[in-house]
């Protein structure tokens, strides 16, 4: 028995299209601790937004197995999953997409109370909208204004307290301040982490901006065409990347002082379809260091010790 609150085995995503199948996520393992945050990491078309929506059963596993606390949720119920969803909730990317134009903010709040039945009086549910508005900072008096009256960090103020509403363990945080501008991404950043203070929420924070999500979490997981490259705790990530596409995110990210060079590491080739990929490292087209081998073989997981590993057949000689 696993000592991890969730434990994610062998995950796996197909979706079926006219040329094939399209593997969006594909054979992802990794584990969460209870409090604690993973980032996951990669471009657009990796996959991570499809492994939040499998953490939170939006969408239904091809193959592989979820473990939320010991039990695999895969196997639930319809029953024993509406149970299930209390404890999990997700933020999405976009605050005014994710939001019903023509609910109110106390509405667009007091909706999962309503479907989960959560209180038996309107007074207690009310008490409950006012204090979940408190908590991620929105004031009283926007209770009655519609999604396209506020700002977009307002708008995710409100995202975030519909997530909490029902008292959550696990929250999937999928791109939630990419769409944001950058002052009000640092205020979002901090109330999340601050809840997670106050109560113990456990984090899986999706993002394509690392200079976020080293700041904000204790492991990251690169994905990259559906899989996991590299994992590992951020300060060991950030001081020691052994993958080339891993080394290549880093190298990208801006440096605010103009007299210290960054040597940017800018990757050449096409990118791998996704649509039944060949028996080969997905990488290889747009690696320096990929040989025939590369070519011919699919890599397994090296695990260097320390909780850091990657998926690289060449990972001891690069």
């Amino acid at each position: 028995m696993s000592n991890h609150y969730i434990e994610v085995k062998n995950l796996k995503k197909y979706f079926q299209t006219p040329g094939g199948n399209l593997h969006a996520v594909d054979g992802v393992n990794f584990t969460i601790d209870k409090g604690k945050t993973i980032g996951i990491v990669g471009e657009s078309g990796c996959g991570k937004s499809t492994t939040g929506r499998l953490m939170t059963m939006l969408l239904e596993p091809t193959e592989g197995e979820i473990f939320f606390d010991g039990k695999d949720i895969t196997k639930l119920t319809p029953k024993e999953m509406v149970e299930y969803r209390k404890k999990i909730q997700i933020i999405f990317q976009d605050p005014f997409s994710s939001l019903n134009p023509r609910k109110t903010v106390f509405h667009s709040i007091a909706e999962p109370l309503e479907i989960h039945k959560v209180y038996a009086t309107k007074a207690e549910k009310e008490n409950r909208v006012y204090e979940l508005m408190e908590l991620v900072g929105l004031s009283d008096r926007f209770v009655n204004s519609y999604p396209h009256e506020l700002d977009g960090g307002r708008r995710q103020r409100i995202g975030i307290a519909r997530a909490l509403a029902l008292s959550p363990e696990f929250i999937v945080c999928d791109e939630p301040v990419s769409a944001l501008d950058v002052s009000i991404q640092a205020q979002i950043l901090n109330l999340l982490k601050k809840l997670q203070l106050q109560f113990g929420y456990t984090y899986m924070f999706i993002t394509h901006d690392l200079s976020v999500v080293k700041h904000f979490s204790e492991e990251i997981m690169v994905m990259y065409l559906g899989q996991m490259v590299e994992k590992a705790p951020v300060k060991e990530l950030f001081a020691n990347p052994r993958h080339p596409y891993t080394q290549a995110l880093l190298s990208a990210i801006p440096v605010p002082n103009l007299k210290k060079k960054k040597e940017r590491i800018l990757l050449q080739g096409e990118i791998t379809s996704p649509i039944n990929p060949r028996q080969e490292c997905r990488f290889a087209a747009r690696c320096s260091f990929a040989t025939e081998q590369c070519r011919q073989e699919v890599p397994g997981i090296t695990d260097l010790g320390g909780g850091h590993s990657v998926r690289c057949l060449r990972i001891h000689e690069i």
